[in-house]
């Protein structure tokens, strides 16, 4: 039997699923886990449940009656932080892109196991749990912006970057190697917690919105520039 890294009880996760057998498959394992699992089957009712109840992780399909995933999606990213993986059977790169650029923290085709689900799931689990424990030191410390651990994100001159859990992390990880290259295998490892493919584009995704998003604050001391064939790098500019 596969051994899953042990997580805090009672952790919270809002299945948002139409198809009634796959419903019930992901609330039997999710249970089986240890996880408290609310399921939902309409995307029209979704913002205001999570606005009303917290949830450390959102599990949602794309394809949903009411509103779509990503209209959802959308709408949670105004006001919400709590982290969202997206399901689709679609699989186009399209759909992909889409999702990331709504702020989507990863996502699943289908068909998926379990076990990628598992792996997925506690990745992102992993990685929320550092960031509330560990606290802010010289790791984060950036001529314009300044690091909120607890709300990760990022701000300059009181104005919000809006990030995502993952592009904070990113964010953050090239901040602590500002002016080296980082590849993408590392950045996969110490960011998503998963092995890197090259036709994985997700970290491609997250940092073309993080530049957008570190533009609209108007941050002017750095830029993330692509390493051809290799990876990232924040350059930091001279004031």
């Amino acid at each position: 039997m596969h051994a899953h890294p042990s997580l805090p009880a009672a952790r919270r996760i809002l299945a948002v699923e139409d198809d009634p057998v796959l419903a019930a498959h992901l609330d039997s394992h999710l249970g089986q886990r240890g996880f408290e699992v609310t399921l939902r089957q309409n995307g029209g009712e979704i913002v205001e449940l999570v606005r009303a109840q917290p949830f450390d992780l959102i599990l949602m399909d794309i394809m949903l009656p009411g509103s779509s995933g990503l209209e959802v999606l959308a709408q949670l990213r105004r006001h919400q932080r709590v982290p969202v993986i997206l399901m689709s059977a679609l699989g186009a790169e399209q759909d992909r892109i889409t999702g990331f650029s709504q702020g989507a923290d990863d996502y699943l085709p289908k068909p998926f196991s379990m076990l990628e689900m598992d792996v997925r799931i506690d990745a992102i689990l992993r990685r929320v749990a550092y960031e509330h424990e560990v606290p802010g030191t010289a790791r984060n410390e950036d001529p314009q912006l300044t690091f909120d651990e607890q709300r990760n994100d990022v701000s300059l001159n009181e104005q919000w970057a809006d990030l995502t859990t993952t592009e904070y992390r990113v964010l953050e990880t090239l901040v602590a190697h500002v002016d080296e290259v980082l590849t993408k295998a590392f950045l996969y490892q110490q960011v998503m917690h998963r092995a890197y493919s090259r036709h994985d584009r997700s970290l491609d995704m997250h940092v073309s919105r993080i530049r957008r998003k570190l533009q609209a604050i108007g941050y002017t001391a750095g830029r993330v520039e692509t390493v051809r064939s290799t990876g990232y790098i924040l350059t930091r500019l001279a004031p």
